[in-house]
C-alpha cells in the first residue's frame, strides 16, 4: 500500500523516537542509580555544638518531619552532625534551611568524629533548599558554619545524607492513625513482695549492706539475685511474664515501716518525641535512677520529668508533704533515662550506660531508644508526717531500681510495639479501654494471639 507520510517525516519520526527511546533509557538508568542511594540518616543519632533551646535539638535536623528544626546559639563557628552507624559512601547531601542560614560552610565527614575531611566548602550559600552532589566517605557526616547569612544562629529543617552503606538498617516510618495519639504507654502493675536491706544491683552478693529497700514485681529478689535466677523466680506482677525486680527505699512514718498497699503502677512510657521508634529493653539490662545521696535540687532538676510527692491536693514538692489529709495517701512519681547505650547491660555506677533524651532525641553516645519507666507508688500514710523519712533519708533521696526480666521477650515486644510506637495507654495485657478498636496486644490470658 502507498503511504502518504513523507520521506522526510518519517525519517524525523524515527529520530524523535530514537531521541525518546533515548531518554527513557536515561531516566530508567538515573532511577535505577537514585534508587541505589539510599537516605542513611533519617532517625540517626545526632549532635551539635549548641542549640537554642530545649526545641531545637539536634536530632530534629534527622528526624523526617519539616515541622522541626535544629538551632544553634548565636555565634560562629557552629556544627551538626550524625552518627550514620557505620562506614558508609555519601553521594549526596541536602541542606532544608530555616531564615537562619550558612553563608559559609562545609560538609565533611569523619571515620571516628574526630578527624574531619571536607567534601563540600562554600562562602557563597543563599540558605532555602541546597542538594550538594558530593564524593565522599564515613560513618559521621557534618555541616561545619563558619560565617552565618543572619544575625540569628544556624536552623536547618532537615538535613538528609544520601549513600550507601551505613548502618543498614531502615528508618522506623511515622505511624499513621485515625486517632489521635495522646498517650504513648502500658502499665505494669505489681504488688509489694518484701522488704529487706539489699541491693542485687548495687551490692550484689552482700545481703545486708544497703539501706532497708522495698520490693515489688519477683518475688525472689534478694542480694544474690542474678538474670538467671530472676527468669527462674515468680511475680507479684499482673503480666505473669514479667518477672522483672523493681524495688526503692522504704518509706518511714516516726519509727513505723508503711508498705505499700495494692499493685503499684510502674508505666512503660516513650521518654522521645519519636515514640514509634522505641524498642524494648534487652534481658539482663539493669539500673538505678536518681540517688540516696541527692541533695532537693538535684532531685527537682533532674533530667527526667519529676513529679516528686503528692497527697490530696498537694503536688509537685520535692520532699515528703509534712501534713497529708486523713485517709489520703503518699504518692511519688520520678522518670527513669530512657536511652541506651547499645553495648553494656550495667555499668560500674549502673548509670552511665543510660542517659536521659536531649531535646526529646537520644543522644549519639546513647543512640538505642528504650521504654522510660516510671515508677508511681503510693504509701498509705495521711496526717502529721512531719517525721515521715524515706530509709535512704529526706524525701528527696528518692531512687529505685530496675533489673529486667521479662521471660518472653516476644510478648515484651509486642507491648512495646502496640502500646508505646501504637500511641496508645494501655494496661497489662496491651489494651486501652479508649481506643477499644484497636484491640489488645495479648490475649486474656497474656499471650501472644
Amino acid at each position: 500500500m502507498y503511504s502518504s507520510r513523507s520521506p522526510g517525516r518519517w525519517r524525523l519520526g524515527l529520530v524523535v523516537a530514537s531521541v525518546v527511546a533515548l531518554v527513557a533509557a536515561g531516566l530508567a538508568m538515573i532511577g535505577t542509580a537514585a534508587a541505589a542511594d539510599a537516605l542513611l540518616s533519617e532517625g540517626r543519632p545526632a549532635t551539635a555544638s549548641s542549640t537554642e533551646g530545649a526545641g531545637y535539638a539536634a536530632g530534629a535536623a534527622f528526624d523526617g518531619n519539616n515541622g522541626t528544626r535544629w538551632a544553634s546559639a548565636f555565634s560562629d563557628p557552629q556544627w551538626i552532625q550524625v552518627d550514620l552507624g557505620a562506614t558508609a559512601t555519601i553521594s549526596q547531601v541536602i541542606l532544608n534551611w530555616e531564615g537562619a542560614y550558612g553563608k559559609s560552610f562545609k560538609i565533611q565527614t569523619s571515620a571516628n568524629a574526630g578527624t574531619w575531611t571536607d567534601i563540600y566548602s562554600t562562602t557563597t550559600g543563599t540558605g532555602g533548599v541546597q542538594t550538594l552532589n558530593v564524593t565522599g566517605s564515613g560513618r559521621y557526616v557534618r555541616m561545619y558554619g563558619t560565617v552565618r547569612g543572619t544575625g540569628y544562629g544556624y536552623s536547618l529543617w532537615e538535613f538528609k545524607v544520601y549513600g550507601t552503606g551505613g548502618s543498614g538498617s531502615t528508618p522506623v516510618p511515622s505511624p499513621t492513625f485515625t486517632d489521635e495519639v495522646t498517650h504513648h504507654e502500658f502499665q505494669a502493675n505489681c504488688s509489694f513482695t518484701q522488704n529487706r536491706p539489699d541491693d542485687p544491683i548495687v551490692y550484689p552478693g552482700l545481703p545486708g549492706a544497703s539501706h532497708m529497700h522495698t520490693f515489688v514485681g519477683n518475688t525472689t529478689t534478694n542480694a544474690n539475685s542474678t538474670a538467671a535466677s530472676l527468669l527462674a523466680g515468680s511475680t507479684s506482677c499482673t503480666n505473669p511474664h514479667d518477672r522483672s525486680a523493681y524495688w526503692f527505699p522504704s518509706f518511714y512514718k516516726g519509727n513505723d515501716l508503711i508498705q505499700p498497699t495494692g499493685n503499684q503502677v510502674i508505666y512503660y512510657k516513650s521518654g522521645i518525641l519519636e515514640y514509634w521508634r522505641v524498642r524494648s529493653f534487652p534481658q539482663g539490662l539493669r539500673f538505678v535512677v536518681g540517688s540516696p545521696t541527692a541533695t532537693l535540687a538535684e532531685f527537682r532538676d533532674s533530667p527526667g520529668a519529676v513529679e516528686g510527692f503528692e497527697c490530696g491536693d498537694i503536688s509537685k514538692q520535692w520532699d515528703i508533704p509534712t501534713n497529708c489529709p486523713a485517709g489520703s495517701q503518699v504518692n511519688v512519681r520520678y522518670q527513669a533515662p530512657s536511652c541506651w547505650d547499645g553495648v553494656n547491660l550495667d555499668s560500674a555506677n549502673h548509670k552511665s550506660h543510660m542517659a536521659y533524651p536531649v531535646g526529646g532525641y537520644c543522644p549519639a553516645t546513647h543512640p538505642v531508644p528504650v521504654p522510660m519507666l516510671e515508677f508511681k507508688i503510693a504509701f498509705p500514710a495521711s496526717g502529721d508526717l512531719s517525721q515521715a523519712r524515706l530509709s535512704s533519708g529526706r524525701g528527696y533521696t528518692w531512687h529505685y531500681d530496675f533489673f529486667n526480666a521479662w521471660d518472653n521477650t516476644a510478648i515484651l515486644q509486642a507491648l512495646v510495639t502496640h502500646c508505646i510506637n501504637g500511641g496508645l495507654q494501655c494496661d497489662p495485657r496491651g489494651y486501652d479501654q479508649y481506643k477499644p478498636h484497636r484491640g489488645a496486644a495479648l490475649t486474656p490470658n497474656f499471650e501472644l494471639p
